[in-house]
């Protein structure tokens, strides 16, 4: 397990220098962030140059890679163009952000598993396609719509939650963003269970399992279930990340200054380090993810061994 751990890091690697050179060149290269910084105005040559030499922008763009990378491990994510830290946006936009993919992914998890459970143990029931036809138009439908429909509904009309999430961003004002934020990952992980669950309950492990006269809460917990999961947990690994740096629609729609929020703000404003630096600690986040599914793959299926 440990050398798979260290192979595993190493992998990381090459895959974080690859992804993080991607994003530095499409912000850096394909624009002008001196030009952006003037907006409207077309700054005096001097001054673009003297900011061009302090902000490192006269070196080759591989230069300026390293240079920003040296930074990075240093803790220094550059300064937004307001003036502000990068570092001090992250500290009030992650945590925000964090609860938020919090209360999406344990709704993504609970409900959808559970869907998929009742449906995929029903296959071809009233129920199972009652399922399976609500989860395709969950699917179908785009995030502003069904943000906007549940925020009228339950935030304006009914009155059950907050239409507007204060800035404090509390759990339980998180409750109806985080459901408009899961909706459609929670659709395919519904999916994914039902179609794992339906298969597996032919299997041969789990009709020697029934033979033996095993109680039904126990193969289906102990054996159908446990390797069902492979598949769900693999998309749910995956998707903290998308969670996290695809909120950008639902934080617009609750008005939740978080990572989404200020990702917006940086390309609506051509702000090249906050852009950059949210986006190198999204690649971060989403490979320590996939890390954490490959381990966990051992603990669901026994027969999985890391060499």
């Amino acid at each position: 397990m440990g050398r798979y751990v260290v192979r595993r890091l190493l992998q990381m690697v090459p895959v974080f220098v690859g992804s993080t050179f991607l994003i530095f060149f499409m912000v850096y290269a394909l624009g002008d962030p001196v030009a952006a910084m003037f907006g409207d105005r077309a700054p005096d040559p001097a001054t673009a140059a003297q900011i061009r030499r302090d902000l490192y922008l006269d070196q080759p763009l591989w230069r300026q890679y390293v240079h920003y990378m040296g930074q990075i491990f240093q803790g220094n994510f550059g300064t937004a163009f307001n003036g502000r830290p990068v570092t001090e946006l992250m500290a009030s936009a992650f945590p925000v952000t964090l609860r938020l993919t919090v209360v999406a992914i344990v709704m993504e998890i609970v409900v959808g598993i559970a869907l998929g459970l009742f449906s995929g143990l029903r296959r071809g029931r009233g129920i199972d396609t009652t399922v399976l036809l609500l989860s395709l138009i969950v699917v179908s439908v785009p995030t502003f719509v069904s943000g906007y429909l549940l925020q009228f509904v339950f935030g304006v009309r009914l009155v059950w939650a907050a239409p507007s999430v204060a800035p404090e961003a509390p759990f339980n004002e998180l409750l109806l963003p985080g459901l408009v934020l899961a909706l459609v990952s929670l659709a395919y992980v519904t999916r994914l269970t039902r179609t794992a669950i339906a298969e597996n309950t032919r299997a041969d492990y789990v009709r020697t399992a029934i033979a033996k006269g095993l109680p039904r809460h126990r193969v289906i917990s102990r054996h159908l279930l446990r390797n069902s999961l492979i598949p769900v947990v693999t998309f749910i690994g995956t998707d903290i990340g998308a969670l996290m740096g695809g909120a950008i629609v639902t934080e617009r729609i609750f008005n939740i200054h978080g990572v989404g929020y200020q990702l917006y703000q940086g390309i609506l404003r051509q702000n090249s380090p906050t852009v950059v630096g949210f986006v190198t600690i999204l690649v971060l986040v989403f490979l320590s993810a996939n890390l954490l599914v490959d381990l966990l793959y051992a603990v669901l299926d026994p027969r999985i061994r890391y060499a």
